[in-house]
């Protein structure tokens, strides 16, 4: 199994070179996603337009806290 195979190999790496490959591991899955960031840019534009044409009612700070208690 490739997984094992790439698992057997980080253990025998360095402290610094585990910390390297980590790092670009992450920086490889930090990737936007087009598609997505444009389903919520009409999904936050159809809030807003329902919000400034009074269908939805904005909730305040002081209401969220009181009914969550914080």
């Amino acid at each position: 199994m490739l997984t094992h195979a790439i698992k057997s190999e980080v253990t025998s790496l360095k402290p610094v070179d585990k910390v390297r490959l980590a790092e670009f591991i992450f920086d490889s899955l930090d990737k936007p996603d087009h598609a997505l960031e444009q389903k919520w840019v009409a999904e936050s534009e159809k809030r807003y337009k329902a919000y400034k044409s009074g269908k939805v009612k904005g909730i305040s700070l002081a209401e969220i806290r009181e009914k969550y208690g914080k």
